[in-house]
Protein backbone atom coordinates (compact mmCIF):
# COMPACT_ATOMS: atom_id res chain seq x y z
CA UNK A 1 0.00 0.00 0.00
CA UNK A 2 1.46 3.42 -0.57
CA UNK A 3 0.14 6.63 1.01
CA UNK A 4 0.31 9.99 0.02
CA UNK A 5 -0.53 13.36 1.54
CA UNK A 6 -4.34 14.51 1.65
CA UNK A 7 -5.53 15.60 -1.48
CA UNK A 8 -5.04 19.75 -1.70
CA UNK A 9 -7.72 21.17 0.08
CA UNK A 10 -8.06 18.65 2.61
CA UNK A 11 -6.55 20.24 5.44
CA UNK A 12 -3.38 19.56 7.70
CA UNK A 13 -3.31 16.53 9.17
CA UNK A 14 -1.40 17.10 12.62
CA UNK A 15 -1.62 12.84 13.25
CA UNK A 16 -3.07 9.70 11.98
CA UNK A 17 -6.01 8.72 13.50
CA UNK A 18 -6.48 4.66 13.42
CA UNK A 19 -8.31 1.87 14.55
CA UNK A 20 -7.92 -1.93 14.23
CA UNK A 21 -10.38 -4.97 15.32
CA UNK A 22 -10.75 -8.49 14.64
CA UNK A 23 -14.61 -9.35 13.90
CA UNK A 24 -14.78 -12.87 13.20
CA UNK A 25 -17.00 -12.38 10.70
CA UNK A 26 -18.24 -8.79 9.36
CA UNK A 27 -21.32 -9.79 7.50
CA UNK A 28 -23.49 -9.07 9.95
CA UNK A 29 -21.16 -6.09 11.95
CA UNK A 30 -21.62 -3.57 9.16
CA UNK A 31 -24.02 -0.57 11.05
CA UNK A 32 -22.06 -1.37 14.32
CA UNK A 33 -18.49 -0.56 12.39
CA UNK A 34 -19.81 2.76 11.01
CA UNK A 35 -21.30 3.70 14.10
CA UNK A 36 -18.08 3.55 16.15
CA UNK A 37 -16.00 4.74 13.06
CA UNK A 38 -18.06 7.75 11.81
CA UNK A 39 -17.85 9.97 15.32
CA UNK A 40 -14.45 9.73 16.24
CA UNK A 41 -13.58 10.63 12.21
CA UNK A 42 -10.46 7.74 11.92
CA UNK A 43 -8.17 8.23 9.18
CA UNK A 44 -7.63 4.36 8.69
CA UNK A 45 -9.49 1.86 9.70
CA UNK A 46 -8.01 -2.18 9.74
CA UNK A 47 -10.29 -5.24 9.79
CA UNK A 48 -8.68 -8.98 10.44
CA UNK A 49 -10.89 -11.89 10.48
CA UNK A 50 -13.82 -10.45 7.86
CA UNK A 51 -14.52 -13.36 6.46
CA UNK A 52 -15.82 -12.18 3.35
CA UNK A 53 -16.31 -13.38 -0.18
CA UNK A 54 -17.83 -11.95 -3.46
CA UNK A 55 -20.99 -11.43 -1.89
CA UNK A 56 -19.97 -8.91 0.62
CA UNK A 57 -19.23 -6.36 -2.16
CA UNK A 58 -22.35 -4.05 -1.70
CA UNK A 59 -22.53 -4.26 1.95
CA UNK A 60 -18.35 -3.42 2.76
CA UNK A 61 -18.57 0.16 1.15
CA UNK A 62 -18.73 2.95 3.98
CA UNK A 63 -19.30 6.75 3.65
CA UNK A 64 -16.30 8.97 3.12
CA UNK A 65 -14.03 5.68 2.77
CA UNK A 66 -11.93 3.82 0.11
CA UNK A 67 -12.13 0.42 0.91
CA UNK A 68 -9.18 -2.47 -0.23
CA UNK A 69 -9.57 -5.79 1.13
CA UNK A 70 -8.17 -9.38 0.32
CA UNK A 71 -10.44 -11.94 1.68
CA UNK A 72 -9.51 -15.71 1.92
CA UNK A 73 -9.46 -17.67 -1.25
CA UNK A 74 -10.41 -21.32 -1.77
CA UNK A 75 -11.41 -21.71 2.50
CA UNK A 76 -12.84 -20.62 4.80
CA UNK A 77 -12.09 -17.52 7.47
CA UNK A 78 -9.66 -15.07 7.32
CA UNK A 79 -9.55 -12.01 4.95
CA UNK A 80 -8.68 -8.47 5.84
CA UNK A 81 -9.60 -5.07 5.03
CA UNK A 82 -8.33 -1.79 4.67
CA UNK A 83 -10.90 1.84 4.95
CA UNK A 84 -8.89 4.92 4.24
CA UNK A 85 -10.85 8.50 4.14
CA UNK A 86 -11.17 10.01 1.18
CA UNK A 87 -9.06 12.77 1.66
CA UNK A 88 -6.03 10.52 1.03
CA UNK A 89 -4.99 9.81 -2.27
CA UNK A 90 -4.18 5.66 -2.04
CA UNK A 91 -3.83 2.92 -4.86
CA UNK A 92 -3.27 -1.12 -3.96
CA UNK A 93 0.00 -3.10 -5.28
CA UNK A 94 -1.10 -6.25 -5.87
CA UNK A 95 1.85 -8.97 -6.58
CA UNK A 96 -0.87 -11.82 -6.75
CA UNK A 97 0.46 -13.85 -3.81
CA UNK A 98 -2.92 -15.66 -2.70
CA UNK A 99 -0.86 -17.17 0.09
CA UNK A 100 -0.39 -14.44 2.42
CA UNK A 101 -2.87 -11.93 2.98
CA UNK A 102 -2.06 -8.57 3.09
CA UNK A 103 -2.69 -5.34 1.87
Amino acid sequence: MRLVPPKKGAGSIDQLKCIYTNVSSKGNKQQELEAIVQPENYNVVTITETWWDNSHNCKATMNGYQLFRRDRQGRRGGGISLYFRECFDCMELDDSDDRVEYL
